[in-house]
């Protein structure tokens, strides 16, 4: 990350996919595998589609990934829902505030990125 140009959703995502990583290995501890196997997959997909969009081979492309990113957000999100209202998980309040700016700002780019 250091040789990156400050990018704010590069930086969100790489951030957030941090923090599912810290959250996922809790779920573990608490041995809600399933759940923490799916929340880690998607959660660090979302960043990893962000990073892959910024060498995109054209514009089509760019927008492509950021689209697919944007997918993982929002299942990312249904598996954060699920751990708020189930009984005995941790709490993901955070992760939800983070996933929500997230979403937001990738809707943001697409928009951007179509006109």
């Amino acid at each position: 990350m250091e040789n990156d140009k400050k990018n704010l959703i590069v930086e969100l995502t790489f951030k957030f996919s941090l923090d599912i990583i810290e959250y996922t290995e809790v779920l573990e501890s608490k041995r809600k595998y399933n759940l923490a196997n799916q929340l880690f997959r998607s959660g660090t997909s979302i960043g990893a589609n962000v990073k892959e969009s910024q060498n995109a081979e054209s514009k089509a492309d760019c927008i492509h990934k950021i689209k697919i990113a944007a997918k993982e957000a929002e299942e990312t999100e249904y598996w954060l829902l699920l751990c708020k209202h189930s009984k005995n998980y941790p709490d993901c309040d955070n992760l939800l505030l983070q996933i929500r700016s997230i979403v937001k700002v990738l809707g943001k780019i697409i928009v951007t990125a179509k006109k």
